[in-house]
């Protein structure tokens, strides 16, 4: 079983800047495209920061003496924030707007590993790497967001082939599997307790599944049966360790 990676719901046409992109040039691609950021890349495509809607706003927000020529800030005398929104006030391009280093992700990553950067890091758009980590697309939130749309059929499906028959090696319909809105509910009994945990672990990391309802029992809590420190058998097993 595989998520979804995120080279297949990006945006691969990247409204970008360089370095050197003016000011009103940046609020343009963002206005025209109507898009709240974008990333900055150098000759090599490579990405060397991101400008967003938050970074043009801070410049404008300061008053109008503040972004004079040859004006001087006391950098050292200002708490982090004020030196922040400081250097925006001065900016002229986009490197100098642009925050950095980046928050990226490659293409190969899956959607899950996408949307806990996204949140861990309170970014609404990362820009995705090529193996040589050029910058090859774009993703957001709303791109992430779309797995959730996928259809209960398409899950069922995903359930009983990928978790019932090809990891726990169970007959299709050897336990109740339904799909409402997203939420799983499995329902029947199996005979070992850790194939239950298998199969709602590993239900949990279907995309587009967002709750299961765990309706299963067992014949035999094989958990109790181990001696400390014997070795795990079994297909079943196997997987265990690795969730």
């Amino acid at each position: 079983m595989k998520h979804d990676k995120i080279g297949s719901v990006m945006t691969t046409d990247v409204v970008r800047a360089v370095y050197g992109t003016p000011f009103k040039e940046v609020a343009r691609l963002l206005v025209d495209h109507r898009i709240s950021g974008l990333p900055v890349v150098d000759e090599d495509e490579k990405v060397v920061g991101v400008v967003s809607e938050t970074d043009l706003m801070a410049h404008q927000a300061e008053p109008s003496d503040a972004r004079e020529p040859g004006r001087r800030f006391p950098f050292a005398a200002l708490k982090p924030a004020a030196r922040w929104r400081a250097a925006k006030a001065t900016a002229g391009t986009a490197g100098q707007l642009m925050s950095a280093p980046p928050v990226t992700v490659h293409a190969d990553d899956t959607i899950v590993e996408a949307a806990r950067i996204m949140a861990g890091r309170h970014v609404e758009r990362l820009p995705v790497l090529d193996e040589e980590d050029r910058l090859v697309g774009i993703v957001t939130r709303r791109d992430l967001l779309r797995v959730f749309l996928r259809p209960d059929a398409d899950i069922r499906n995903e359930v009983i082939h990928e978790v019932l028959v090809r990891t726990l090696w169970l007959a299709p319909r050897s336990i109740g599997v339904s799909v409402t809105e997203g939420v799983v509910t499995l329902a029947g009994q199996l005979e070992r307790k850790s194939e239950t945990e298998i199969a709602v672990s590993m239900t949990r990391q279907i995309d587009g599944v967002v709750a299961v309802v765990d309706r299963l029992t067992w014949r035999l809590d094989d958990a109790r049966l181990r001696p400390d420190g014997e070795a795990l058998h079994g297909v079943a097993d196997d997987r265990l360790r690795r969730l």
